[in-house]
């Protein structure tokens, strides 16, 4: 479950995006160049193949460890694009082009927002979407809407099956979430309480509507690339109480955090956790990024990155935990502060602040930031392993839904104080 914002200004356009997956699918950034293939060459995206055109451009992607799609990313030309899951009456199909392969392939064949849109859309009716999404239940699947942006224009699509909507953003904020949107597209394909079924159950189960008008709201007032981290970041509290992450998540039952833009599972019925967030200003003279490149943007920083200066940030992660990995280093912090967040996030917070007002203000090259974060990350590590007490303060249903997470992931016991491990960033 996620969310994804656009905010249209004079002179650019603000995007941001939360990709919402399950705890352990560690999501990595992959850079990938231009490339030019030969006449019959074919792709292999997640589930089928696909005849490729000649060139692809540069891109920068956010994806889950195990897809070939990606939830979010960039191109060298400046478009970015983020997707959702919805649910909706059309059937679903054994397999195809998941949302995620959409994305990529889009940002891989057009120059500007608008082709994008033309290439995922002629994709969809010549392949269909379709095939499994899940990594802890591989069969769980479901169609898609995104957010197509650049300097230059912004473009909401909605799916349902082989078919579409698009509408033009030229002013303002728009956010998307587990819902369409679109009417009369949503009405006619869209979750029905008069038509109810696993569509309708669902939707109401991802929270969507509670989280789009939220994140609708801090998207109006937003005026810069700041407020939008903060949007990302916020627990369903609002601007007047951690609106920028720093109170404590809030558990239900069903769904755990699943009402807040940063999201945390701990459910019994249905869970998702932010894994990557990403923020965009694109103007149509070139485009800035920042990116966390790990999960729960309330307990991380967004670091500035560029199409043209890959970085290695090795090893990848997968679903198991490896010390050296940068997603995983970050886990262990994340997870300790889930813990008791009101002692926790106090005590990393006033840093978070100042250097991601400093890396605004004066942003630093990726590889510096980078660098920066991984030293930083170590400090906020020990300051919590040491300052938290032994106590879960969660309800005793997400203390035991992450405790067989970090089970089947192999995550170590809480280290003691000055034992966090950290690996090397380096730029390639």
């Amino acid at each position: 479950m996620c969310d994804t914002v656009v905010v249209v200004q004079p002179g650019s356009v603000l995007f941001a995006k939360n990709s919402d997956r399950d705890p352990n699918e560690a999501q990595l950034l992959d850079w990938q160049p231009r490339g030019r293939h030969p006449e019959g060459a074919r792709v292999r995206c997640t589930w089928i193949e696909i005849a490729q055109v000649r060139e692809t451009c540069a891109v920068l992607l956010s994806r889950p460890f195990w897809m070939w799609g990606a939830e979010m990313g960039a191109n060298e030309h400046g478009v970015v694009i983020g997707n959702e899951a919805v649910f909706t009456r059309q059937p679903y199909a054994s397999t195809g082009l998941t949302g995620m392969d959409l994305l990529r392939l889009g940002l891989e064949r057009a120059a500007t927002a608008a082709e994008a849109v033309d290439v995922i859309t002629g994709l969809l009716e010549r392949h269909g979407q379709g095939g499994g999404c899940g990594f802890e239940r591989r069969d769980f699947t479901y169609h898609n809407s995104f957010i197509v942006a650049d300097g230059g224009g912004v473009y909401v699509l909605e799916t349902a099956g082989r078919l579409w909507a698009v509408e033009r953003v030229d002013r303002g904020a728009r956010s998307i979430s587990n819902g369409l949107t679109i009417q009369p597209f949503a009405r006619r394909h869209g979750a029905s309480f008069y038509a109810a079924g696993a569509d309708m159950v669902k939707t109401a189960v991802s929270a969507c509507r509670v989280r789009q008008p939220l994140t609708q709201g801090r998207a109006e007032r937003a005026a810069g690339v700041g407020d939008l981290m903060a949007l990302l970041a916020d627990h369903g509290l609002g601007d007047h109480e951690g609106g920028s992450g720093e109170g404590a998540p809030r558990y239900r039952l069903i769904n755990g955090g699943m009402a807040a833009p940063c999201m945390h599972a701990g459910g019994v019925a249905a869970n998702s956790q932010t894994t990557a967030s990403w923020v965009s200003e694109l103007r149509t003279d070139g485009a800035a990024h920042w990116v966390t490149g790990t999960a729960a943007p309330c307990t991380s920083l967004f670091k500035p990155v560029r199409v043209s200066e890959p970085l290695g940030l090795w090893p990848e992660p997968t679903g198991v935990y490896d010390p050296l990995s940068l997603w995983w280093q970050h886990e262990v912090l994340h997870r300790t502060a889930l813990r008791d967040p009101v002692t926790a996030y106090p005590l990393i917070g006033p840093e978070r602040r100042e250097v991601q007002a400093r890396w605004l203000a004066a942003p630093p090259s990726p590889a510096e930031a980078f660098a920066e974060a991984e030293q930083v990350l170590a400090r906020w590590t020990e300051a919590v392993i040491a300052g938290t007490s032994t106590r879960d303060t969660r309800p005793v249903w997400a203390r035991r839904y992450w405790q067989a997470r970090d089970r089947v992931a192999g995550l170590p016991g809480v280290p003691a104080p000055g034992t966090a491990k950290t690996g090397t960033v380096a730029a390639s």
